[in-house]
């Protein structure tokens, strides 16, 4: 089935469905109450019948409401893994709202799998939420807006409950459900009332009912469909099927890239497009550790932002980013006006169809080295760094109080503490939190639990985020919120949105910062803030390079990537 060159065979899964279950998450097979309307819609219940006792549903038969239409999941799937990037060009580059989660740093146990989509399948809806009015707007094609008095905890909860689906079979979780981003602002909904407002959705959530899977470790590609249990929106998921497997096999499969000497960053690059300059930095960093004195936090995660003219084209930015610094929770996110593209090395929570959850917080940085020997001197001394040893271990004790609010007790535990890895740009202490979920709770109640992520707060939580926003001056919106996926399955994947650039009314946003403690010199916080927006302003360097060689006449091209470079 694979065109000529494609470097991909068809392997069709027999049937086309996994797990096909209807709305209230019954599978094929099971009772015959499948489709039927929740308990709760199906009017009140008739009391037990007493012994002897005439029914009077016997002789007036009760009215039925009609049943809810369940949901079939359908797929089809061929050999071989796809290139993402060419991929994505070639389907959704043009689309209003798309999104891409983007393992573009492989590892296996991390990032094995890549997502991508747009809005435009039958099911789709576009969910914006606005925490001070605590209303969900709620996009349907053909239809007007509707608003939703409710968090969008509350209605991603709902929602995907109505529509669950068993993904049995598929090596991945995410088989349609909502891809989107909760901003920081929404901790309001988790115990802490904001001081500043974001100017772009607090969060937004697409329902992809269509979606394209990549698997970078067996080498397979996937066409998953979520639809409706009838035999229009069966036909309607075959055609798109076919369709989309068309668009796959003309397209090659993934290469290994060629290893490449990661250019020089200049830590300094965003300094002139700082919110708050050197000299404010310093001076929040001193009121912080005037806090940790007076025993009110034990650390406090202090961040700034750069506000810069935003690139003409979001998408071509992103490529350049993932080229220059492939992460494993890489994502681009086109919303309309709004566009996200972010290098992510931090997990914020994966829970897992199964009840599993897991955390894999971020706590100390380091430079790369300009040789092996200078690499690898660094890299030791971030691991052997008291203080942030310190840092690294009160987050995870953090963590493991926010799981343990949603966890089966005694299910807790650290199965990695403070790992060295190593990106582009940085090194990085990473240690790993796991437990399972009680019966009772599920993967947005996880979230909502967990949110924000403690590596972007301090300690202990609620207290220091009333410092953070005392200090802060605006609203951090997107950034140091989280960013990924629920599935209908039941599992959810999310990010921390860190190394990420956010574009919205011309601007383009990014922000950083690190974690204080008693221990921490001002000088070098600021430094390592600094750092930290060096992989997107590279990124942003290299890309605003190429758009001028490219538009350049030919005999101009080497004098127009010099200007550029200066």
């Amino acid at each position: 089935m694979s065109s000529p060159g494609a470097g991909a065979s068809a392997d069709v899964v027999p049937s086309g469905r996994v797990g096909m279950t209807d709305a209230a998450g019954t599978a094929d097979g099971a009772a015959p109450s499948a489709g039927a309307a929740p308990a709760s819609e199906a009017g009140p219940s008739t009391p037990p019948r007493r012994s002897g006792a005439a029914d009077p549903s016997a002789t007036i038969p009760r009215p039925r409401r009609p049943h809810r239409v369940g949901y079939r999941l359908h797929t089809r799937r061929i050999v071989g893994a796809v290139d993402v990037e060419a991929a994505f060009g070639r389907m959704y580059a043009g689309a209003s709202r798309a999104f891409w989660l983007d393992s573009s740093f492989v590892e296996p146990g991390r990032s094995r799998f890549s997502f991508f989509g747009d809005g435009s399948g039958p099911l789709a809806e576009f969910v914006r939420y606005d925490v001070e009015s605590g209303r969900c707007a709620i996009e349907r094609a053909g239809r007007p807006v509707r608003k939703v008095a409710a968090s969008v905890f509350d209605y991603l909860k709902r929602q995907l409950s109505n529509r669950r689906v068993d993904a049995t079979g598929l090596p991945f979780d995410f088989t349609g459900g909502y891809v989107g981003y909760f901003g920081y602002e929404v901790k309001a909904d988790c115990g802490s009332p904001n001081r500043h407002r974001s100017p772009v959705p607090d969060a937004a959530w697409l329902f992809a009912d269509r979606v394209i899977a990549v698997d970078h470790q067996e080498g397979f590609t996937y066409a998953v469909c979520l639809a409706e249990d009838t035999p229009q929106a069966a036909r309607e998921a075959a055609d798109w099927l076919e369709s989309a497997l068309a668009d796959l096999t003309c397209v090659a499969t993934q290469r290994p890239p060629l290893p490449v000497p990661p250019a020089p960053a200049d830590p300094g690059a965003a300094e002139p497009w700082l919110v708050r300059d050197r000299a404010t930095y310093l001076a929040d960093i001193e009121a912080c550790k005037r806090e940790l004195r007076a025993g009110t936090s034990y650390e406090i995660c202090l961040t700034n932002a750069a506000r810069l003219p935003a690139p003409p084209d979001a998408l071509e930015f992103y490529r350049t980013l993932r080229r220059d610094n492939p992460a494993p929770y890489a994502a681009f996110l086109r919303f309309g006006e709004l566009e996200v593209a972010g290098s992510s090395p931090e997990r914020f929570l994966r829970i897992g169809r199964d009840g599993t959850a897991e955390a894999r917080p971020i706590k100390g940085t380091a430079p790369r080295g300009d040789g092996p020997q200078e690499d690898a001197r660094l890299r030791d001394a971030l691991a052997s760094d008291a203080k942030t040893r310190a840092e690294n271990l009160m987050i995870v004790d953090l963590l493991r109080n926010d799981l343990g609010r949603v966890c089966r007790t005694g299910s807790v535990r650290v199965s990695k503490l403070m790992a060295t890895e190593t990106y582009a740009t940085v090194h990085q202490l990473v240690s790993t939190v796991q437990g399972r979920l009680r019966a009772d709770t599920d993967a947005v109640d996880c979230v909502r639990a967990c949110f924000p992520g403690g590596s972007m707060t301090g300690a202990p939580k609620l207290r220091t985020l009333e410092i953070i926003d005392s200090l802060e001056s605006e609203a951090r919106g997107v950034y140091s919120g989280a960013l990924g996926y629920f599935g209908c399955g039941g599992g959810a994947d999310l990010s921390i949105v860190i190394r990420t650039a956010v574009f919205a009314d011309g601007q383009m946003h990014l922000g950083a910062g690190g974690a204080i403690v008693l221990g921490s010199d001002p000088d070098a916080e600021y430094e390592e803030m600094l750092l930290k927006t060096a992989a997107p302003m590279r990124a942003l360097h290299h890309h605003t390079a190429d758009r001028i060689r490219r538009q350049a006449p030919p005999g101009d091209r080497a004098g127009a990537a010099g200007e550029a470079r200066r």
